[in-house]
């Protein structure tokens, strides 16, 4: 009869266990800027696809005339030109696909690759190219494999095969901040903006065509070069980048195909004579977009007449940028260390510096440390790189600060297997571990935050057997005499409360944390 009135008091009735679990995670706050920045290199990336792919065609349909006026020496060199074309525009198509598949995660069955409304998205490129059910990224990597050795295998050249090797590259590396290399397709697509996957995409295709003109290029030059020189010559443009920042140096070659090396020819731009033999045209860049340049190439012949080779091809220039994230989560805690990944494309770390607002900011080596100052009070990073010898602003990213969350009381024990466990309430503890436990501790303990708090004092509340409260005050973080006590009262079934837990974090704000059932087994 005494244990149905405590269950029916309503003192009882009037104590509830609560569990308050804070998790405080925002979307990545991507700047509007870098995915129109993003959106921009696109564009010019799709204009380099089509000019290298005209370029790309120049060759086959040379290769094709050859073969017409010679099919015993030119059929063998159309055939694998022909076998090249198909890989490269399989692989092509395929990446295509890719693209419009990670846009209609975003956006849905009617999302269009060249109108993109979540540019932001950060889930869609990984679901598309790494979920288990689907392993396009993995694919992709072993397609570029296999496209990339092939390739090689046609190119003579050393330097050229391992420029294409490095363009193709699917090799795993290590992100700033990270100790072990990922996976390639994990370092391109995880936790990317739409906008950027399509654009990492599209600069693969631009590689494909690439490599795939080296390799037209070098069968080209396998048929008798008397031949070619004879029949048509053609002018080529390779860009030694071909994507420069602003401020920046663009460099590319002009050469022509089957040359003379011992009758070297004059090179115009715009009218204007190139002033070296080389075939070397660069220029500092110093506005983004994309441009176009044209010109021709003028070769003399042993009977004194000249012929010349028009050709033309473009650059983009993109805005500098910056990649400003927070390693833990998508805001700033006050009051504690927040690793920071600071990085600028194409600038090596050393060149890169970086301020902050509201609090420190501080390099170890190559990972950051922000520490805010105010809780409510956004902190604004500006990142300053050193290139070509003048420091440039190139990212401004801002933060919300807040205050750190409650962390969840517990009583810390030994397991039967000598390991460490925390017990949380709301289920059976054994009697000997509650009177050997010291204690209450807290700690904020959900793998993305793991900070300890200090506890200032609790109040244990047991019911005798007629309901009424009998509440005990801890001695700080230790259980009390008193209150050790009355555990040895306890038997088994029995259960009591431990509430106005009282915690400071290392943010210095004093919290009082949800009460705990512990029930004794």
């Amino acid at each position: 009869m005494a244990e149905s009135v405590v269950r029916l008091s309503p003192r009882q009735k009037m104590i509830n266990l609560m569990y308050i679990v804070l998790t405080a995670m925002l979307a990545l706050n991507v700047s509007s800027d870098v995915l129109d920045g993003f959106v921009q290199v696109e564009d010019g990336l799709a204009r380099t696809n089509a000019s290298v792919g005209r370029r790309n065609d120049a060759i086959y349909r040379e290769l094709e005339l050859i073969t017409e006026q010679n099919p015993g020496k030119g059929t063998p060199w159309l055939e694998k030109a022909t076998d090249v074309r198909s890989r490269a525009a399989s692989l092509y198509n395929y990446i295509d696909s890719l693209k419009l598949a990670i846009v209609r995660e975003a956006d849905g069955p009617d999302g269009k690759v060249t109108e993109i409304n979540r540019r932001d998205d950060l889930e869609s490129a990984a679901v598309v190219m790494l979920s288990p059910s689907h392993r396009q990224g993995e694919r992709l990597r072993g397609r570029i494999d296999s496209y990339r050795d092939y390739i090689n295998t046609l190119v003579g050249d050393s330097a050229k095969r391992a420029s294409i090797a490095e363009a193709l590259s699917t090799a795993p590396f290590r992100r700033p901040g990270t100790v072990t290399p990922l996976p390639w397709e994990e370092a391109k697509f995880e936790n990317q903006p739409v906008v950027a996957s399509v654009t990492l995409l599209t600069k693969l295709q631009n590689d494909i065509r690439y490599a795939e003109g080296e390799a037209l290029a070098n069968l080209l030059a396998a048929v008798d070069a008397g031949d070619v020189r004879v029949n048509e010559l053609n002018a080529f443009v390779i860009p030694q980048s071909r994507m420069v920042m602003r401020g920046g140096k663009y460099s590319a070659s002009i050469v022509l195909a089957a040359v003379d090396t011992t009758a070297r020819p004059d090179i115009f731009i715009g009218g204007n004579k190139l002033g070296n033999d080389r075939g070397l045209y660069e220029f500092n860049t110093t506005s983004t977009g994309s441009f176009d340049y044209s010109g021709y190439i003028e070769v003399a012949h042993g009977d004194g007449t000249t012929t010349r080779h028009p050709f033309s091809s473009s650059y983009t220039v993109m805005e500098p940028t910056a990649t400003v994230s927070a390693t833990m989560m998508n805001v700033l805690y006050a009051g504690i260390n927040n690793p920071m990944s600071i990085s600028v494309p194409g600038v090596p770390m050393q060149s890169v510096s970086a301020t902050m607002t509201n609090g420190s900011l501080t390099r170890q080596g190559d990972t950051w440390i922000a520490r805010p100052a105010k809780v409510g009070e956004n902190a604004t990073i500006t990142v300053t790189a050193t290139i070509d010898g003048h420091p440039q602003t190139v990212a401004t990213s801002t933060f919300r600060v807040r205050k750190l969350p409650d962390p969840t009381a517990f009583i810390s024990f030994t397991g039967a297997g000598g390991t460490k466990d925390r017990y949380k309430g709301g289920k059976p503890i054994s009697k000997a571990l509650l009177t050997s436990a010291p204690g209450i501790e807290a700690a904020i303990d959900d793998d993305m935050l793991n900070i300890d708090f200090q506890v200032l004092g609790f109040e244990t509340v047991f019911f005798d057997q007629m309901g009424n409260a009998i509440p005990e005050l801890s001695q700080g973080a230790s259980f009390s005499q008193r209150q050790r006590d009355q555990f040895k009262r306890l038997s088994r079934g029995k259960r009591f409360y431990i509430s106005r837990i009282r915690a400071k974090g290392p943010d210095g704000i004093e919290r009082t944390l949800s009460p705990m059932e512990v029930i004794v087994n």
